[in-house]
């Protein structure tokens, strides 16, 4: 495989089709190598328009949400948050760290979570490689997340929930920035919570798209009378 050539064809052909426009972004996507985040057993996939497991089956993977995301949904997640070089970042989901990684070359500093201990080695692993050194991963449950752990310019969940929890907003710097994939299959919905005062959010949905659940955040009962 040319993997120049895949990396060329991954950002003209997903991910600027998808309006991902940012200069900054695009070229963002040059230079982490995305390649050098994905597992062996699947190199040939790493600038394919598919989610791509990091453990176990494929199924499986996919059931428990340990896997990379799509590279345009991430992209675009990104664009969207328009992170600063001031900014501090929590991600919940290391997964690889590819993510993280992107992140880290935009912000100040990045704190990104993982509940599965494999994967919070992996990503350690993986951005210490890359010579990433401004972020730290910690094994950790991003649905516990409280106030002793921070606040934040940015948060990003990499994988969907039902409603953005409060317990998150909570952490929002005011001038900051949330972004999740909001809602239940077949749509959810790209959801950007920017908190403008101590109580005034406000909530942007532009794009539809799906991503695997995060673990342990609420699930409404569906049972109705």
């Amino acid at each position: 495989m040319n993997i120049e050539k895949a990396r060329f064809n991954m950002i003209e052909q997903q991910i600027r089709p998808w309006n991902v426009l940012d200069a900054s972004v695009l070229e963002l996507l040059s230079i982490v190598k995305r390649e050098d985040f994905v597992p062996p057993a699947h190199k040939g996939l790493a600038f394919a328009d598919l989610e791509i497991p990091l453990m176990g089956s494929g199924e499986e993977a996919l059931a428990l949400g340990q896997c990379m995301l799509e590279p345009r949904l991430e992209a675009r997640l990104l664009q969207d948050l328009a992170v600063q070089p001031t900014d501090e970042v929590l991600e919940i989901g290391a997964g690889s760290g590819y993510m993280a990684a992107l992140l880290g070359k935009k912000a100040q500093r990045v704190v990104t979570l993982e509940i599965v201990p494999e994967l919070a080695v992996m990503a350690r692993d993986n951005l210490r490689n890359a010579g990433i050194h401004n972020v730290e991963v910690r094994q950790a449950d991003g649905a516990k997340t409280t106030a002793a752990d921070g606040s934040f310019d940015v948060i990003v969940l990499s994988g969907s929930v039902t409603e953005v929890p409060h317990s998150l907003l909570s952490l929002l710097k005011v001038g900051g920035r949330l972004g999740a994939i909001v809602g239940d299959e077949p749509v959810m919905r790209a959801t950007i919570v920017t908190r403008n005062s101590a109580t005034d959010f406000r909530t942007v949905q532009s794009w539809d798209t799906a991503a695997p659940r995060l673990r342990n955040f609420p699930e409404p009962s569906r049972f109705k009378f």
